[in-house]
């Protein structure tokens, strides 16, 4: 079978997509590089209120506990007893990273001090107790 060749006219009038496509992509590998990840540990708290705070900013885990003392890491419900190994294999991806617990007010204190101590634990200093602004 014999392939058919475009007169110039053709040619001519045909669109080159190629040039867009290639502007497409690398729009595509802008924003994605350029997005900021924002991590959220699964649940919405009502965290407490603190006059006193200091903001912290790149922290590689999120721990949130709900009022009903439930321990949620990266968008999962964790049993108390294997919090510890949770925080070890995050810690294992970002050791330089903070850790940041989003307590509820209505949780118990206990808790919160179970997931301290499991991250203190791991090795890690950097640990802070997320609050609203008062």
């Amino acid at each position: 079978m014999a392939r058919r060749t475009q007169s110039p006219e053709e040619e001519a009038g045909a669109i080159d997509l190629t040039p867009m496509l290639d502007v497409v992509f690398i729009m595509l590998i802008f924003f994605i590089v350029t997005a900021s990840f924002i991590k959220i540990p699964g649940i919405e708290v009502n965290r407490p209120e603190a006059t006193n705070y200091i903001e912290k900013k790149n922290a590689a885990i999120l721990i949130a506990l709900n009022d009903k003392n439930e321990i949620w890491i990266d968008k999962k419900k964790v049993d108390p007893r294997s919090v510890k190994k949770e925080i070890e294999r995050i810690h294992v991806d970002n050791p330089k990273g903070s850790v940041v617990i989003q307590a509820d007010a209505a949780s118990d204190i206990e808790t919160v001090n179970k997931v301290y101590e499991a991250a203190t634990e791991v090795g890690i200093t950097n640990i802070a107790i997320s609050t609203e602004r008062g």
